[in-house]
C-alpha cells in the first residue's frame, strides 16, 4: 500500500507544472471495447469505394497504404485525388452514437483537472462534440479542434500540432497530451509535453512517458 501511494504521488509531481490537458478523442475520451471506429470504418471504405470506383479489397488496401503514408485515410484522398474534405467527413461520421455510455467518474475527474482542458481530433469537430455528449463531456473542455482546424493537415504531423496550439495559445512545455495512437505522442515529446499512451496495452518508446489502460484512474492519481 505504501508502495502504490508513493508511486502515485511521483506521477503526480511529474505533472505539477501541467496548465493545459490536449486530449484525443477516439478510443482515449472512451474506450475501444465500443468500438465506435468499427462504424466509421465501414464507412470509410464505402466513400472510397465511391470515390474512387474501386472494389472493397482495393479500397481496403489502400486505406491502409494511405494510413501507413499519410496518418489517415482522408489525407492520403487528399493528396493523391484532391477529395474534397467536408462531404467525406460528414459521411463517414454519420454514426449509431447510442454504444457510448455516459462515464461520470471520467466526468468528474477532467473537470477536477487545474487548467485549460482542450480536444485535439483528427476527425471534425461536429462529431466529436457528438461523441462528448454521449459520454456526458459535455461542458467539460475549454474548445474542441478537429482536423479542419489543423488545414486537414492529420497528427501524426508536427505541423498540425504547432497549427492547433497557435490557435489555443498552448506552450507545449507546460501541457500534457493523452492519445491512443502511439504515433501521435512523438511531435508533442519532441516539443516538450507530457505524453500519455492510453491504451490495453503498455508500449515501451522513449517518446511515451506514461501508460494507461483507465483514463479515469489514472486523471484521478493527478488531482
Amino acid at each position: 500500500m505504501k508502495s502504490s501511494r508513493y508511486l502515485c504521488t511521483m506521477v503526480k509531481n511529474q505533472f505539477q507544472h501541467v496548465t493545459t490537458w490536449v486530449f484525443d478523442l477516439d478510443n482515449t475520451l472512451y474506450p475501444p471495447q465500443f468500438r465506435l471506429f468499427d462504424q466509421i470504418e465501414v464507412r470509410m471504405t464505402a466513400y472510397v469505394m465511391n470515390a474512387l470506383g474501386v472494389g472493397k479489397t482495393e479500397a481496403d488496401r489502400l486505406r491502409q497504404h494511405y494510413w501507413d503514408s499519410y496518418g489517415t485515410t482522408l489525407a492520403g484522398l487528399m493528396r493523391e485525388h484532391a477529395l474534397d474534405p467536408a462531404p467525406y467527413l460528414s459521411d463517414v461520421h454519420d454514426i449509431d452514437f447510442t454504444v457510448l455510455p455516459a462515464d461520470p467518474q471520467l466526468a468528474r475527474t477532467i473537470s477536477a483537472l487545474p487548467g485549460r482542458r482542450i480536444v485535439y481530433t483528427n476527425a471534425c469537430a461536429p462529431y466529436a462534440h457528438r461523441v462528448l455528449e454521449a459520454r456526458g463531456l459535455t461542458g467539460l473542455f475549454d474548445a474542441v479542434y478537429g482536423v479542419e482546424h489543423a488545414g486537414f493537415r492529420p497528427k501524426p504531423e508536427r505541423a498540425a500540432f504547432e497549427a492547433i496550439f497557435a490557435q489555443d495559445g498552448v506552450d507545449p512545455t507546460t501541457a500534457a497530451m493523452f492519445e491512443d495512437d502511439p504515433r501521435n505522442l512523438m511531435a508533442p515529446h519532441q516539443m516538450g509535453m507530457k505524453t500519455v499512451h492510453v491504451a490495453p496495452k503498455a508500449l515501451k518508446s522513449l517518446h511515451i512517458q506514461h501508460h494507461t489502460d483507465d483514463l479515469a484512474a489514472f486523471l484521478a492519481t493527478l488531482i
